[in-house]
């Protein structure tokens, strides 16, 4: 069985690392076709055997005001055009049985001019098409004609939809009402978690300058991990952790190791560097494919929100400080991790809290408390497979 995987990462990496482990999870069952219609992290680690193809990468700014295209073309039409003409001619050479679309109709409607000629040659073709969706949809100003677009599109072209989420914690219609109007099924997977990449001898972190580093601690420190995903935005948060690791040297015994990400601007890259090489509480690093390893290690995780994170920070039940991104009036963030806050899983972080002395007096505080442990279902890579399975051998029922 042939599966075609599209994925579509504008601003941060959390879109492409979940869609990476749903497609590990499929690749024992199916032979994999995956777009990359982001711009290419060089030292992401893609699975042996699985066929990458990358667009000509598309990204946006923090506010999502406009889409930033390779210098090589002149104009959004026209690389829209080149990609979509990729697309058709990859997936008339690979002939797959199955098509997911991570997020679309949901979201990237922007992506419509490439991404409708593409669903259109796979009803032709008799190829099933799923939407790959995560448990929260963002919401719009014209949040009823937004939600009437999606049911157009769903109930023309898709075949499933499969929202990566457990509707006991947070059931799609919170973001998106009109769940009765779509034609097709929809199944919770569960959320999907990643995989322990340190047991399968990945290598980690990435450095600036070398291949990879492996930082060491002593035993007796409590690590405190601080990152924010793919590194565009969450700045706010890496200034006031590098501040706050002045105040914390002299009270408690402890190491920082912060992540700014691969996608951090390299003036903000070097500023943290700066403030490390005379802090030597504070190791700070580019870019780790397993983020988890070292969560696994921590004694606190200060992070934002996203989905990823969030998951790891489920998986391993550290003690978690989370600041939402807000940007574009984005409340994907902020609704799941209120939620986790309410059942006392996590610390929200507030503005004011970005303040170093209250930043290191919160993060002392939050050092000292036990971490709440409760239970999601986070089989997402395993029923996500079960599901596109059977989408292909039989028709799943409503």
């Amino acid at each position: 069985m042939r599966l075609m995987f599209y994925c579509q990462h504008i601003l941060g990496i959390g879109h492409l690392i979940r869609s990476m482990e749903i497609v590990k999870g499929l690749m024992p069952n199916f032979q994999i076709c995956f777009i990359n219609g982001g711009e290419v992290i060089q030292e992401f680690p893609w699975p042996t055997g699985l066929e990458v193809i990358h667009l000509p990468p598309i990204k946006t700014d923090s506010e999502f005001q406009s889409l930033q295209i390779p210098p090589e073309f002149e104009s959004v039409e026209a690389v829209f055009e080149s990609r979509k003409q990729q697309l058709l001619q990859t997936f008339d050479r690979f002939q797959p049985d199955v098509l997911m679309i991570e997020l679309f109709p949901f979201g990237r409607r922007r992506f419509s001019p490439e991404l409708i000629p593409l669903v259109e040659a796979a009803k032709t073709a008799g190829t099933k098409v799923v939407c790959s969706l995560r448990d929260i949809v963002v919401t719009k100003q014209d949040q009823l004609q937004h939600e009437a677009k999606i049911c157009r599109l769903i109930n023309q072209y898709f075949d499933l939809v499969l929202v990566h989420g457990d509707p006991q914690f947070m059931p799609l219609e919170r973001s998106f009402t009109r769940v009765a109007d779509l034609d097709c099924p929809v199944h919770y997977t569960g959320y999907v978690v990643q995989e322990d990449a340190a047991l399968k001898q990945y290598p980690t972190p990435v450095m600036n300058t070398a291949p990879y580093y492996t930082p060491v601690f002593a035993n007796s420190h409590p690590l405190i991990l601080t990152s924010v995903g793919g590194g565009r935005f969450g700045h706010e948060l890496l200034e006031s952790v590098a501040a706050a690791s002045a105040d914390l040297l002299d009270r408690i015994p402890h190491h920082i190791l912060m992540f700014t990400g691969p996608f951090c601007p390299e003036p903000v890259f070097q500023q943290m560097q700066s403030i490390a090489a005379t802090s030597p509480n504070l190791t700070v690093e580019r870019y780790t494919p397993d983020l988890l390893h070292y969560m696994r290690q921590a004694d606190l995780s200060i992070s934002m929100a996203g989905y990823n994170t969030t998951m790891n920070v489920l998986t391993t039940g550290v003690r978690s400080m989370l600041l939402p991104f807000t940007g574009n009036d984005d409340q994907e963030q902020t609704i799941r991790s209120q939620r986790l806050a309410e059942l006392g899983v996590v610390h929200l972080i507030s503005p004011e809290e970005l303040q170093s002395d209250r930043m290191a007096d919160r993060m002392i505080q939050c050092l000292q408390q036990t971490p709440t442990v409760r239970q999601f279902d986070l089989q997402g890579v395993e029923k996500t497979a079960q599901l596109v399975t059977a989408l292909v051998k039989q028709p799943i029922p409503v």
